[in-house]
């Protein structure tokens, strides 16, 4: 199996969502990562779906979502050709002796601070997968208590748009 990242183009309509989950779920794949939000033209949308399946498999589930009325455009987006990034709220469990080194790990990954307690600190970071990774794995000695973490956000790289091969400027 590998990793596929599938940027699709969509109208902003009730229950579109599920059913492009749905899809996925009959063909008992798991979306690994999951992310809307409106796109660049009002009424549209972008999901950012990422699974790991074969490539025949996802074939025919691309051409099941090309089927329905609402979704616009679909592209697979090769990580070369493009930028993708994870966004992560990390809460971090901290005393007098490791508030300092907790602090030097946010610094090392430029990641930031955005909430201080007495016996917490959340921090958010954003980056591809390996930095997100490997923040985790310095922070969790500290004792981490609270994860929340966005889905995949990805975009091709370069001038070109998905939205421009559908719409004519």
């Amino acid at each position: 199996m590998s990793t596929h990242v599938l940027s699709l183009l969509v109208e902003d309509k009730p229950g579109l969502l599920t059913r492009v989950a749905g899809l996925f779920a009959r063909r008992g794949f798991n979306i690994e990562s999951l992310a809307v939000g409106r796109s660049e033209i009002e009424g549209l949308s972008r999901i950012t779906v990422v699974v790991d399946v074969e490539d025949l498999p996802l074939e025919q589930v691309t051409k099941q979502l090309n089927k329905l009325i609402n979704v616009i455009k679909i592209v697979e987006l090769d990580p070369a050709q493009s930028v993708q990034r994870e966004h992560l709220l990390i809460k971090v469990r901290v005393d007098n002796t490791t508030r300092s080194q907790v602090l030097e790990a946010v610094n090392l990954f430029r990641a930031r601070v955005v909430d201080v307690s007495t016996d917490a600190l959340v921090i958010e970071v954003t980056g591809d997968s390996g930095k997100t990774t490997a923040l985790l794995k310095v922070l969790e000695p500290y004792g981490i208590k609270e994860i929340a973490q966005s889905g995949l956000l990805a975009i091709g790289r370069g001038g070109k748009s998905i939205t421009e091969r559908v719409f004519k400027n």
